[in-house]
């Protein structure tokens, strides 16, 4: 029957009004690559994965998917714009916009591993054509290939040994100190240059320079730079030329210096999200065992009374 529905899902796309089907499985092979869970799979196995989608239109503000609802497929945009977004909670209030996507686009592939509600809604900006996965033509493909659920395992583990890495390894770092000893003696000087052009003892001198130059050159005997001090002037031209480099050098030390203090305290913030999440799930356990060992106590006081009253 799956074949049956592989073959549908071909002949569908062809009447959905697909100019070049073999350009749009060219498309899907591509997006399929980009999703992380099958970013294991080789050419084939994504070959075997587009046998097993179906193709719908779907016109402009139609709902896909709804927030609370059970996911059972994963979607592929390949024409036209959707948006995911969260429902508002009241009538007054306007629902929040996560994103939009766009012709390869991509949502809703973890549904294919577990039936778990969903966690915003999507809805249709246009006309859009998408590929759609179901839960069973996954499982389907996954009972015909094992080097493929070999790979998802893999892909799988190497995404869990990372958020484990993460937990066990600090994520707060000095990257002041980290970026200072990796300086070469280059960076060093357009550091100091930067440094030295923004105080003021710099234009104490320049100033004090300027005013000394003039005054030597006013003296017959000592005038080697007459007025309009050409000399001078290529001096401060010389001057300017070699400071906007380093400028420019330490301007963009400091730049990627501020991404990578972004970067740490991203991971910093991932790391507490991950240990407030597990901290969270241990609780929950730790409520269901106390719960799970007042039911017999609960049992017995309730045996208790009924010889009681007996």
């Amino acid at each position: 029957m799956l074949k049956d529905e592989r073959s549908a899902g071909v002949a569908r796309g062809q009447s959905l009004g697909v100019a070049d089907i073999g350009t749009v499985m060219m498309q899907i092979q591509a997006e399929l690559k980009r999703v992380p869970l099958f970013k294991g799979l080789d050419d084939r196995d994504i070959e075997a994965l587009i046998e097993r989608l179906m193709l719908r239109r779907l016109p402009a503000g139609q709902t896909i998917v709804s927030k609370g609802n059970l996911g059972s497929s994963m979607f592929v945009v390949l024409e036209g714009t959707v948006r995911i977004f969260l429902p508002a909670a009241n009538a007054d209030e306007a629902p929040i916009v996560l994103k939009e996507l766009g012709s390869g686009g991509f949502f809703g592939e973890m549904a294919l591993l577990e039936r778990e509600p969903r966690n915003a809604s999507v809805e249709t900006v246009s006309e859009v054509v998408l590929g759609e996965l179901s839960r069973e033509a996954f499982v389907d493909f996954l009972q015909g290939s094992s080097d493929a659920i070999m790979a998802m395992l893999g892909e799988m583990s190497g995404r869990l040994r990372a958020t484990t890495r993460l937990l066990e390894t600090p994520a707060a770092r000095d990257v002041n100190r980290e970026s200072d000893e990796k300086l070469t003696w280059g960076q060093r000087l357009a550091d100091r240059v930067a440094q030295w052009n923004g105080s003021w003892s710099f234009i104490v001198l320049l100033l004090g320079l300027t005013g000394l130059w003039c005054a030597l050159n006013e003296l017959a005997r000592f005038s080697f730079d007459p007025y309009p001090y050409q000399f001078f002037n290529l001096f401060l031209a010389f001057l300017v030329a070699l400071q906007g480099p380093l400028i420019m050098m330490s301007q963009n030390r400091q730049s990627v210096k501020e991404r990578l203090h972004a970067e740490t305290d991203y991971l910093v913030n991932l790391k507490n999200e991950i240990g407030i999440a597990q901290i969270q799930r241990e609780l929950l356990q730790l409520k269901e065992q106390v719960l799970l060992r007042q039911l017999p106590s609960a049992g017995d006081k309730a045996r208790a009374a009924v010889t009681r009253s007996d």
